[in-house]
């Protein structure tokens, strides 16, 4: 039996893969310990969002075989995509998977340590695999473009309560920041008899909730029956969407639907009606905003206005009581001056988000806005970033007291002792994070109650809970 140990970098959507990839490895025989213990295999599922993502994908790569030189390692996904002029002289790496072969890991992996000896490492790992002799005895498998929905399905994964289920694959919109569209394809959207079969599976496991996560869900279902691309003045066609969300509210015992990250342009009154209906949504939308600045908008070729997005975010707290709304928000992109981001930090403190995750603008190879010579200073992006992370904070702040003193459901899953107590941790469908005193297993149930005060107020400790921060944003469950 040989040990595989993996690792994740990027997206949901490759935590997911990576899961259907250690499954299928498990499946084979194969043995998955701790990445940071001596394997006879490393796979690193990589990601090229951004330079540094690039960077940290090679530096995982070489740690790898640092770690053991005789071990085979193997990259996959993004960086193999976009990198693959670098990653083919990279002597560390001993095979390549592209995104389309991503669901054959483990076969190609078989068929890789049958034919590959100490002398002869160029071995063919099937059909579409394309070894070369040019490359050190390396094999190099497809990373070519999908033209079709790769199909995975996830039978189990870490955890006991929350699955993501991917939707989708691959995005059209081809903003001037993003590599994406040419590491992931073109839009290809998942059967949705495949999609509950994996739901049904995963419920009868015992979660209770799913996230549908993809590269950009809000175009599911467009290549399905020859759609095109909407027009940048048109809505995204939302009917597969809403139509995929009632069938699942119908999976039995299963509890939450939590949406992915949105297109804004998907949201309008009818798609709102539509979720409306959807019982168990959980009423948390993350709609992507990226700027408050319509002159920066135009260049991030975001095909909204700023005002445009208000009006969706109106449109959802006029639906739904106080929703929780979260965003992403890119400072010091090409071009933005002083006067564009105080454009931007004035839309953030109307809107009031309750969380915004705040990037600052890496410069991607590859794309449109890396070609641009009015690069903002990096200091300028470091200080733009503090100061819309302290906003952020506040108003996450803000909206969590909001609900202190009403009663929420909260779905728990995970024992924690924080300080000397015993708790039950979780989440309500707006993603306040809770804890409830007591010793009780709890995890995977839904609880009623109330929420009180922050933990902090009350408790002195510098434990982390979860992946999710520290005990500054967890409130008391009663």
């Amino acid at each position: 039996m040989k040990s595989v140990a993996l690792h994740n970098l990027g997206c949901k959507v490759n935590s997911y893969e990576l899961d259907v990839i250690g499954q299928k490895l498990k499946e084979k025989g194969f043995s998955i310990v701790p990445f940071d213990e001596k394997a006879d295999i490393y796979i690193v599922n990589t990601c090229s969002v951004t330079n540094i993502a690039d960077r940290k994908s090679r530096q995982m790569l070489h740690q790898a075989k640092k770690r053991n030189p005789g071990a085979v390692v193997v990259a996959v996904g993004c960086y193999v995509q976009t990198g693959k002029e670098q990653a083919l002289t990279d002597t560390a790496i001993d095979l390549l998977i592209g995104n389309n072969r991503k669901k054959d890991t483990a076969e190609i992996l078989l068929e890789y340590l049958k034919s590959a000896g100490p002398s002869n490492r160029e071995a063919g790992t099937g059909r579409r695999t394309r070894p070369d002799k040019t490359l050190g005895g390396r094999s190099v498998v497809d990373i070519g473009k999908e033209t079709a929905y790769e199909e995975m399905q996830l039978l189990r994964t870490v955890g006991h309560t929350r699955a993501y289920i991917k939707i989708q694959d691959g995005c059209n919109q081809f903003c001037s920041y993003c590599i994406i569209p040419y590491a992931r394809g073109r839009v290809r959207s998942r059967r949705e008899e495949d999609i509950v079969k994996e739901v049904r599976g995963l419920v009868a496991e015992g979660f209770r909730e799913i996230v549908l996560t993809g590269i950009h869900i809000s175009s599911y279902g467009l290549d399905f029956d020859g759609r095109r691309n909407p027009e940048p003045s048109e809505p995204f066609p939302h009917e597969r969407l809403l139509h995929l969300l009632q069938e699942l509210d119908r999976v039995e015992k299963l509890a939450r639907i939590r949406l992915g990250s949105l297109e804004p342009r998907i949201i309008t009154p009818e798609f709102v009606r539509g979720l409306q209906n959807i019982k168990k949504l959980c009423h948390h939308f993350h709609l992507s905003l990226q700027s408050g600045c319509d002159e920066t908008l135009h260049r991030m070729n975001r095909h909204y206005t700023a005002g445009e997005y208000l009006r969706k975010v109106e449109m959802l707290r006029e639906a739904f009581k106080r929703p929780a709304i979260t965003t992403d928000v890119i400072v010091g992109f090409p071009g933005e001056s002083e006067a564009e981001f105080e454009t931007t930090k004035r839309f953030l403190e109307m809107v009031n988000f309750y969380e915004m995750h705040v990037f600052q603008y890496s410069r991607r190879e590859g794309t449109v806005a890396a070609g641009r010579r009015d690069q903002v200073p990096e200091e300028t992006k470091k200080r733009r970033s503090e100061t819309l992370l302290a906003l952020a904070k506040k108003q996450s702040g803000q909206f969590r007291e909001s609900y202190i003193g009403e009663s929420v459901e909260v779905l728990f899953e995970e024992s924690k002792k924080i300080g000397k107590t015993f708790c039950q941790v979780g989440y309500t469908g707006e993603y306040i994070r809770a804890a409830k005193r007591t010793g009780e297993n709890l995890s995977g149930k839904i609880c009623v109650g109330k929420l009180a005060g922050y933990v902090r107020d009350s408790v002195q400790t510098d434990e982390r809970l979860s992946d999710h921060g520290s005990p500054d944003n967890l409130l008391w469950f009663e």
